[in-house]
């Protein structure tokens, strides 16, 4: 509630992190990996604004506690609201950017745990080139 009242374009960064939420928590943790790569993802889209990378990181990891502790979120629910607001707001579309999605890929080492991974990028890149003007 606070971070719609003191974070400019609140709603910008709120879709960006359910979008990395969506990448990190597709096996049900974020590992040590996929931590640091969250930071560095942060620090590339913020890149003059330190705070602002911070407050998306912290908000990716408060979308992935309830999902993984059934607090009123569940992965089905993010897509659909990523789905949602994408369709909602479609200069949205262009905060997708596969190439730094791309790099939680790395991450990952079970094979069922990337390709499932891999689906939600696939979908993301659909999502990407239909709303995208």
């Amino acid at each position: 509630m606070f971070r719609e009242l003191l974070v400019y374009h609140n709603s910008s960064l709120e879709y960006r992190a359910k979008i990395l939420t969506l990448m990190v928590s597709a096996n049900g943790t974020i590992c040590e990996c996929e931590a640091k790569t969250l930071i560095e993802i942060a620090d590339k889209i913020y890149h003059e604004d330190s705070e602002r990378a911070e407050i998306l990181v912290e908000t990716v990891h408060e979308y992935h506690t309830k999902i993984i502790t059934n607090n009123g979120l569940d992965f089905e629910h993010l897509i659909q609201l990523v789905v949602r607001e994408t369709k909602e707001v479609k200069r949205f579309s262009q905060k997708i950017d596969i190439d730094l999605l791309k790099e939680l890929l790395a991450c990952i080492k079970d094979e069922e745990e990337r390709i499932f991974q891999e689906r939600i990028l696939e979908f993301l890149i659909t999502l990407k080139e239909e709303y995208t003007d």
